[in-house]
């Protein structure tokens, strides 16, 4: 399911590529449970985890997520290829380029991406 790692001295947990898609906000916010129970301050979710609708912005469920990391003051990295998703939609793009130029959600290719981007 997940496991904590440190990286640079920050705790992450880190969701395996198996599982149940995050498709709704209630999906996201026993993520973000587990992962402050474990104490983590960053959450890395491969992007094949999050069911589809959360890379079509129209459905705002990307935004949704977000904003409850947010709340509870997790970072979340979304890890993985998505440049299909980002092909099919323009807003993407531009979503994923500005989340990339911020500190608190990150849409990386690699958990190595993130390991560097937290030094």
């Amino acid at each position: 399911m997940s496991e904590l790692r440190m990286m640079h001295d920050v705790p992450v947990m880190v969701w395996l590529a198996e599982g149940a898609p995050i498709a709704t906000e209630q999906d996201a916010l026993d993520v973000i449970g587990n992962a402050g129970y474990q104490g983590a301050r960053w959450v890395a979710v491969p992007a094949g985890r999050f069911a589809p609708d959360f890379f079509v912005l129209r459905t705002r469920l990307a935004g949704a997520v977000i904003q409850k990391f947010v709340q509870y003051g997790l970072g979340l990295a979304v890890v993985g290829d998505i440049t299909d998703h980002i092909a099919q939609s323009t807003a993407l793009r531009d979503f994923v380029r500005e989340c990339n130029r911020g500190t608190q959600t990150w849409f990386l290719t690699d958990l190595a991406e993130l390991e560097e981007r937290l030094k």
